[in-house]
C-alpha cells in the first residue's frame, strides 16, 4: 500500500497560477450565438490566457486578430495615427476573456506559420518602429488610446519561439532571421517598451526548446526582462519539473534572480511524427491526458516556476478541455483546471509527502476549508492500480469537519462519490486509484 501524508500546519507559500492556458473562451456577443464555453471557463477559474495563435481561430477573429501585423496591417503607415490600426476583433476577443474574469497575457508578434510561404514571421523592416507600434497596442488596452480600454493587462510578451529553427534552416516557421538579428530586435523592443511602461511586466521570448540558445540570449540582454517564457512538450511530469529547475538556474546564473520563469506552452507529446503523434493527440483528448495535466500542475507547483500555461484552449488538436464541435462540452481534461482552481482559491500551499512517484499530490488550506488533489500517472499504460492510504494531519478545525471525495475517471466527471464527518484533528482514509484516476478531496469546517 502506498502512503500520502499531508500536514496542514506546515505552510509552504502560495498556490501559484498553474492552471492558466493559451487562448480564451469560444463565445460571441451576438443574437445568433450558438456555441459557448464561457460559463465553464468561468467555473474553472482560469487566471490568465495567453493569446498566441489566436489568429488561427475564426471564432476569435482569425486573420484580423491579436497579431501585430493584423492590428497594424500596413507597416508603412504612421504608427502614431489612430487610423493605422484595426483593433475591432481583438477588442471583442479580449472583452470575452475579461467577461470570463481572466486576464490576457498578450503575445506581441505573429502566430507560427507552417505554410510553404511566410508572411509575418520575417524580421520587421524597422525594429524601432515595430516597438512603437507595440507601444500603441499597449496604450490602447491599458490607457484608453484610440477609443481603447483600461484593462491593466500586466504581461506583455515579445515574439514566440525564435529558436524553433536554426540559422541553417530554410522556410523558418517563427523567426525568419538569424539568431543575432533576433537578439538585436529583442533588445530594441524591450528597451523601448520598458522605458514607456516601467510598471508592466515585459519579457519573452517564448523559447521553443533550445537551452543553449537560451543561455546565449540571456548573456547578451541589454536590459533586464521581467519574465523569461519558455515551452516544454513531454510525456513525463518529472522531466518537466527538471526542466523548470534548469531554466531557473539559467536566470539566476545571469543575475536575473527577480525575473519570473513562465512555462507558457506545454502538453502531452510522446513524439511529433507518425504513430507517436497520433497517439499523443488522442491522449490529449482523453483520461490519460487529463491525468498528465494534473500531474504537471502539481509537479510545477512544487518547483521554482511562477506560472504554467497549457496549450491550448483554442479549438484545435491540442485542446483537451473542450469538445467545441458539440456545444463546447467538457472533456476529461477540463477537470484538472477546475480542481486546481479549488486549491488556488484557498491560497496557502501546505506540506505533503507521497511514497510513490506515480501518485502526484497537491494540498492547500484556507480559513475554513482544506483541499487535496491526487492523480495516478505513469506513461506506461499497463501500470497497476494503486491502493493509497491518505493521512490528514493538523486540520485545525475546532468543531469538526466534513470531507467530500470527488472522483475523475472513465465513468465519473469529478462526481461526489463519498462524504464523511470528521471529528478529529488527524484522520486517515484509504482509496483505490487505478491508472489515470484523479481525485479532489475537500474538507470543510463545520
Amino acid at each position: 500500500m502506498e502512503k500520502v501524508s499531508i500536514d496542514f500546519s506546515e505552510k509552504l507559500g502560495k498556490i501559484k497560477p498553474m492552471h492558466a492556458v493559451n487562448n480564451g473562451p469560444v463565445h460571441k456577443f451576438t443574437a445568433d450565438q450558438q456555441i459557448s464555453n464561457l460559463e465553464a471557463f468561468m467555473e474553472a477559474g482560469i487566471p490568465y490566457v495567453r493569446n498566441h495563435d489566436a489568429a488561427f481561430c475564426a471564432t476569435y477573429g482569425g486573420e484580423h486578430t491579436v497579431d501585430v501585423n493584423n492590428i497594424f496591417p500596413n507597416f508603412d503607415a504612421d504608427p502614431y495615427a489612430e487610423e493605422s490600426y484595426d483593433f475591432a476583433l481583438t477588442d471583442e476577443y479580449i472583452k470575452v476573456c475579461e467577461t470570463a474574469d481572466t486576464k490576457t497575457f498578450y503575445r506581441l508578434g505573429s502566430k507560427i506559420e507552417h505554410w510553404v510561404k511566410k508572411y509575418n514571421t520575417l524580421p520587421p523592416k524597422d525594429f524601432e518602429k515595430w516597438a512603437v507600434i507595440c507601444e500603441h497596442i499597449i496604450r490602447h488596452y491599458n490607457e484608453g488610446w484610440n477609443n481603447g480600454f483600461h484593462y491593466n493587462l500586466e504581461y506583455w510578451e515579445i515574439w514566440n519561439e525564435p529558436d524553433l529553427d536554426n540559422d541553417q534552416s530554410t522556410n523558418k516557421r517563427t523567426w525568419g532571421g538569424t539568431k543575432v538579428q533576433f537578439f538585436e530586435f529583442f533588445n530594441v523592443a524591450i528597451k523601448h517598451l520598458k522605458k514607456c511602461f516601467p510598471n508592466l511586466k515585459i519579457g519573452g521570448p517564448a523559447i521553443a526548446w533550445n537551452e543553449d540558445w537560451t543561455k546565449d540570449f540571456l548573456k547578451q540582454l541589454e536590459a533586464p526582462i521581467d519574465f523569461l517564457s519558455w515551452h516544454r512538450y513531454d510525456r513525463n511530469p518529472i522531466s518537466v519539473g527538471d526542466c523548470v529547475d534548469r531554466f531557473r538556474k539559467m536566470l539566476d546564473d545571469n543575475g536575473l534572480k527577480d525575473t519570473e520563469s513562465i512555462l507558457n506552452e506545454w502538453n502531452y507529446i510522446r513524439g511529433w511524427k507518425g504513430e507517436d503523434f497520433i497517439y499523443s493527440v488522442k491522449t490529449i483528448k482523453g483520461l490519460k491526458g487529463s491525468a498528465y495535466t494534473s500531474a504537471v500542475m502539481m509537479t510545477c507547483q512544487q518547483k521554482p516556476l511562477d506560472m504554467l500555461m497549457y496549450y491550448d484552449a483554442r479549438p484545435c488538436a491540442y485542446n483537451g478541455l473542450f469538445n467545441t464541435d458539440v456545444l463546447c462540452e467538457k472533456l476529461k481534461g477540463y477537470y484538472p483546471f477546475y480542481m486546481f482552481n479549488k486549491l488556488y482559491k484557498l491560497g496557502t500551499y501546505v506540506k505533503h509527502e507521497s511514497s510513490n512517484e506515480d501518485i502526484y499530490v497537491c494540498s492547500a488550506k484556507g480559513e475554513n476549508q482544506c483541499a487535496v488533489m491526487l492523480t495516478h500517472f505513469n506513461d506506461l499504460d499497463d501500470t497497476a492500480e494503486k491502493e493509497v492510504k491518505i493521512e490528514f494531519n493538523n486540520l485545525g478545525f475546532k468543531n469538526g469537519a466534513i470531507a467530500e471525495y470527488y472522483l475523475l475517471d472513465e465513468n465519473h466527471d469529478l462526481a461526489l462519490v463519498k462524504d464523511e464527518k470528521i471529528t478529529s484533528n488527524n484522520f486517515s482514509t484509504t482509496v483505490k486509484m487505478p491508472l489515470y484516476t484523479s481525485m479532489l478531496i475537500e474538507i470543510k469546517n463545520l
